[in-house]
């Protein structure tokens, strides 16, 4: 018979069958009422073939497919027991593969924890799979592959993940989240991988003897993500200073890729300097070592290192280095890795380092589970600061790799951590580490993986960087202004508007010269219009009148992890219209970005409510409505400062 069972400490009620055959009674279900805090939920356990069923006020919220758990060479079907654990409710089901499958949903207020194991299976793969049909809008994840498109929503394309792991050189996390303020947490340590298309999608965790997850269950995507936060914290700090904030940082990789040298390096900076704008630093990317993994100079292409840095320096700028942690095999220093043990091993060969392709060969890479390893590489980067007066480095690079074997009983999430803690000790100048999974708390800056030198470029850098504000990691910026990934450089206008992007962001990350640059595909110079130094110039002012307003958004994503670029939908939660907006952003509560991120010189503008003062115009707007067909020639970034926000007299008085 069916009977209810009050949960005392937290007034849940289970109503339902309890170990009695699933066929003889109808799907149990748990009620967590609405609270202070909380807007309750009613959660039901599906019998005939397991699943779940999370609905509130009579919605539907999320619901998994019927094939809802599968496992390696399984899944499960009908329920046999519902009992009850203190506050959690065990349900126990047959599988295809004769095996038993035990979950465990353990409600609270604003969320509940979700796990399930395969009985007497060794650790494997094992799949959590949603039906996306009435869930709403599903968002986070953070970047899908180079290469790859990256759907805005995530579930208005196809993604299909693979390599979504701790180790993947993608900002990636084991979290997402719905229009319908539901959110998801797969707690592993351990790669995933990740699908959504045709109305459905496929959550799988490996190397696991259970799949353990937390669902949140929120009035407000902002909610979520503070529940998220919560569980893996929030940033402790910005790695980034005033000045990396306030103006850009130059890195040399698509101004001219691989084909470097000190002269050119020299002439690059001095040409920024002259046309007003220069930034904080300039990066020498990659090739400027002898080998890859040597940690020296190429004395052919930098015969004088240490003088092209002093010359850096009199540029009024700092000074860096790109760097690695893959070693090349043709590296001097591979030999002496490996004859030391400083390399992760291959998998079935401890004897053996592990040997990866990455984009620049083929390597051993430095294993930071070994202390000496960790303390061998830092020692030559202090080398390079000491003898050539380099101030910092850009770390581009994997921590590990999923083809190696970890040391001990180290994870792929343990070598992001021990990454991320060497790291924090330099100076990384504004360009960040590509470290995630649950970092969020060293507050690095993070950079969006490499785009084209395109408007969709453009829009997929923009695309990802909020993708990975969203997921906890508040001081973004895009890929280098223009673009990358060895193409031809950008067009004068995508230049331009590129940065205008950019500098209504929280720290602007270039480049491609608006002076000149170079067509590496072709090996020609390319000498942009008089006007767009001029043009480029007045984006990097707009982002140093910023300045006082970033520093007070920096503090505040360091006292409660507000995200400084963020959906409208955060503030707005109420205007579904922003849902699939991918063009327009909150930079902290009081400024709304609108740039041009596609040709043209006009624009629809959608304002929330309130009232917004245009400083192209000195307008006063009234929100809740769409701005249709906006004025915005090539000289013009179109944004808002919204009335009696936080820091709007000061954005109105200076932008």
């Amino acid at each position: 018979m069916p009977r209810r069972l009050a949960y005392a400490a937290a007034g849940l009620i289970l109503t339902g069958s309890v170990a009695a055959p699933a066929s003889a009674e109808p799907p149990s279900s748990i009620s967590v009422p609405r609270g202070p805090d909380s807007p309750g939920y009613h959660l039901r356990i599906d019998t005939a073939r397991l699943g779940i069923s999370l609905s509130r006020g009579g919605e539907q919220l999320l619901r998994t497919a019927s094939d809802a758990f599968t496992f390696d060479g399984g899944v499960a079907t009908r329920v046999r027991s519902i009992s009850r654990e203190g506050t959690t409710v065990v349900a126990r089901a047959d599988s295809t593969a004769g095996r038993p499958v035990t979950l465990r949903i353990t409600p609270r207020p604003d969320r509940f924890d979700l796990k399930w194991t395969v009985d007497g299976l060794a650790a494997g793969q094992r799949a959590t799979h949603f039906d996306l049909t009435t869930s709403g809008y599903w968002y986070g994840g953070g970047e899908t592959s180079e290469g790859k498109a990256q759907p805005y929503p995530l579930s208005a394309g196809t993604v299909d993940e693979p390599e979504f792991s701790p180790a993947s050189y993608m900002m990636q996390e084991p979290y997402f989240f719905t229009s319908k303020s539901v959110g998801l947490f797969v707690r592993t340590a351990q790669p995933m991988k990740v699908a959504l298309a045709g109305g459905r999608a496929d959550l799988a965790v490996t190397n696991s003897a259970e799949y353990s997850s937390t669902v949140f269950v929120e009035s407000s995507r902002r909610a979520v993500y503070d529940d998220y936060l919560g569980e893996v914290g929030k940033p402790a700090k910005s790695d980034a200073t005033d000045s990396e904030y306030a103006s850009p940082l130059w890195n040399s990789w698509a101004q001219y890729y691989r084909d470097i040298d000190q002269d050119k390096v020299l002439s690059w900076a001095r040409d920024l300097k002259a046309a007003g704008v220069a930034g904080h630093t300039v990066q020498l990317d990659d090739k400027w070592e002898s080998n890859y993994g040597n940690l020296t100079f190429d004395p052919k292409t930098f015969p004088d290192p240490k003088k092209l840095a002093a010359d850096v320096h009199a540029t009024g700028q700092k000074f860096g280095l790109w760097t690695t942690f893959w070693i090349n095999l043709d590296s001097a220093n591979y030999a002496y890795a490996r004859d030391h043990g400083y390399l992760v091993r291959a998998k079935g060969n401890p004897a053996q380092p592990c040997t990866v392709t990455w984009w620049n060969g083929t390597a051993g890479i430095i294993d930071l589970g070994n202390p000496q390893a960790r303390d061998w590489y830092t020692g030559n980067l202090r080398k390079l600061m000491a003898d050539y007066g380099v101030d910092g480095f850009k770390f581009d690079t994997r921590f590990f790799d999923d083809r190696c074997a970890a040391t001990g009983t180290l994870t792929p999430q343990d070598y992001q951590k021990l990454g991320a803690d060497m790291t924090d000790a330099f100076d990384q100048q504004g360009a960040g580490i590509r470290t995630h999974w649950g970092n969020q708390r060293y507050g690095f800056v993070i950079r969006a993986v490499d785009a084209d030198t395109t408007w969709d470029g453009l829009r997929t850098s923009l695309r990802r960087a909020s993708a990975i504000s969203a997921n906890g990691y508040p001081f973004v910026e895009t890929d280098m202004i223009g673009g990358s990934n060895s193409m031809p450089p950008p067009s004068r206008e995508v230049l331009v508007r590129w940065a205008q992007a950019a500098s209504l962001m929280p720290l602007m990350y270039a480049s491609t010269s608006p002076v000149t640059t170079v067509d590496t595909t072709t090996g020609k110079p390319v000498a942009y219009p008089a006007d767009t130094a001029k043009l480029y110039a007045a984006a990097v002012r707009t982002h140093a009148k910023l300045a006082g307003y970033l520093k007070t958004q920096v503090q505040q994503a360091v006292a409660d992890g507000t995200p400084i670029m963020r959906p409208v939908y955060f503030d707005f939660p109420a205007d579904h219209r922003f849902d699939t907006v991918d063009d327009e952003w909150l930079l902290g509560p009081a400024l709304l970005a609108a740039p041009m991120i596609k040709a043209g010189a006009s624009r629809d503008i959608a304002l929330p409510s309130g009232l917004w003062f245009d400083p192209h115009t000195k307008r006063v707007e009234l929100g809740g409505r769409t701005l249709r067909d906006y004025a915005a020639p090539l000289d013009t970034t179109p944004m808002f400062v919204r009335i009696g926000a936080p820091g709007w007299t000061d954005l109105a008085a200076h932008l």
